[in-house]
């Protein structure tokens, strides 16, 4: 069956990515790879297998279902850590395969030490500290009582992380916040080395805080967009390349998305192009439909403002996105082959 489009990987891109990460943090540093969100947009199963391929064998998700996903996949030795939404199903499901577990209230942490002793297995937990983010993790009041708890239940449990989540370590405007919660941050840590609970790993980093706070990469740091060969944001691509002293882009997508033209027509200027009047033809324009719409992903939101490249030359995205095709324009492409399916 004819496909109207197709996504694919590019692994030696991926490589690319992965070099560039390990050589900022060093060997020292463990690199978790974000793939929640769909692999943020990649796709779950393919993105792991690859990365797999690639050296890597420890992946984040945000929840339980994700997590399935990737232990489907996965290889033996490859580690899995839930950073969000776990039920009660899903909390012990984890704990009986040895999935990593996000802890950040006094509920959840005491319901993962009595499924550990009920399973007989001991639950890999992160605990999680609230340092201003304010959306998970222990407040600085309920540490003494976290760290009795896991003190009382050593043979339930194995302490895998202390960690927290920086709150736009992309943007520079919050740079003050991100200093004050990497203040509290080590203060807890200090807690707990008093206590003489050490984790296996400390981690902070997302990969703007790696790129920005090179202090704070610590033992583990959580790459999500960095390694898919984007920036978190303009500014830490400007940071960097101020710092590192070069405009060469080090990075490379490892996602392409390809469909085809299905049909040429050509419009006398004065026509509008495509549902109701959000674009009028201002000369005669040549235009291309492409069978790809928002109900393939590609946003609505990009009607009048996407791009595609068509021969290697970027086209404007024209009128509005249907749900199976959109329009471009052509104008400035000699040589179009149609596809007929």
């Amino acid at each position: 069956m004819f496909e109207t489009s197709n996504i694919n990987l590019k692994k030696a891109a991926l490589k690319n990515n992965l070099s560039f990460i390990q050589n900022l943090i060093g060997e020292d540093c463990k690199m978790s790879s974000v793939v929640k969100g769909n692999a943020y947009g990649h796709g779950i199963e393919e993105y792991v297998v690859m990365a797999e391929e690639c050296g890597v064998n420890h992946f984040s998700v945000y929840s339980t279902d994700e997590a399935q996903r990737v232990f489907n996949v996965k290889n033996t030795n490859t580690s899995i850590m839930i950073m969000g939404s776990v039920d009660d199903d899903g909390l012990a499901w984890a704990i009986d395969n040895d999935i990593e577990v996000w802890v950040f209230d006094e509920e959840r942490l005491n319901k993962a030490l009595q499924l550990a002793e009920n399973l007989r297995k001991k639950a890999k937990l992160h605990i999680e500290i609230e340092t201003g983010m304010y959306r998970t993790g222990f407040e600085n009041g309920e540490i003494k009582n976290v760290i009795q708890t896991l003190q009382g239940n050593l043979e339930h449990h194995t302490l895998v992380g202390i960690c927290t989540h920086f709150a736009s370590a992309e943007s520079i405007s919050n740079y003050y916040r991100i200093k004050e919660q990497i203040k509290r941050f080590k203060r807890v840590l200090k807690q707990f080395e008093k206590a003489t609970l050490h984790p296996v790993y400390r981690h902070a980093c997302c990969s703007a805080a790696l790129l920005r706070f090179p202090e704070m990469r610590m033992d583990m740091v959580r790459v999500g967009i960095l390694q898919y060969g984007f920036w978190p944001s303009t500014e830490t691509f400007i940071d960097y390349t101020q710092k590192n002293k070069t405009m060469d882009e080090p990075l490379h997508r490892i996602i392409s998305w390809k469909s085809h033209v299905m049909s040429v027509k050509h419009v006398k200027t004065g026509e509008y192009i495509g549902y109701g009047t959000s674009y009028l033809a201002q000369s005669d324009t040549k235009i291309g439909i492409v069978p790809v719409g928002y109900g393939h992903g590609f946003a609505r939101s990009l009607s009048n403002q996407g791009r595609a490249l068509i021969n290697g030359i970027r086209v404007a995205v024209i009128g509005t996105v249907n749900m199976n095709s959109l329009a471009v324009d052509l104008s400035e492409v000699e040589s179009v082959k149609k596809e007929i399916a």
